[in-house]
């Protein structure tokens, strides 16, 4: 079973819109099949979730990760100060699983991929991993 990996250049925080890169992966994956894909962020400090791709909303992600986990006195900042960005990114997950049919990624209407990022700027590795159904 094979994996596709590209990168993404990020900002010190943000969300970014990945479904494309994560279209094309599957794409290449599925040939045609029917079956799961699944999307990995490869950094403890950056989150994987499906939602609106609306640029208010993106931010409000951000926003609202960073007001839930505050900045404060963590043990882990002894080390290199983003524990919070550990935080944030554990409580948001680190991948999702999507459905694909015929080769083609199946998203809602207004669903998008979207990566969070919390402890940039960075270059970040993605990977999409392809399960096909069995006949």
């Amino acid at each position: 079973m094979a994996m596709e990996v590209f990168t993404v250049n990020t900002e010190r925080r943000g969300a970014i819109n990945i479904t494309e890169n994560v279209r094309n992966c599957v794409e290449k994956l599925a040939e045609g099949r029917s079956g799961v894909a699944f999307v990995f962020t490869f950094h403890t400090t950056t989150a994987i979730t499906v939602n609106e791709a609306e640029s208010g909303l993106m931010e409000d992600l951000i926003e609202a990760g960073v007001s839930v986990v505050p900045k404060r006195d963590y043990r882990h900042n002894r080390i290199d100060n983003n524990a919070e960005a550990h935080i944030i990114s554990s409580i948001i997950g680190n991948s999702v699983a999507l459905p694909v049919e015929n080769g083609n990624l199946r998203l809602g209407t207004w669903q998008s991929v979207l990566l969070l990022e919390f402890d940039g700027p960075r270059t970040r590795k993605v990977g999409v991993k392809f399960l096909a159904e069995t006949e």
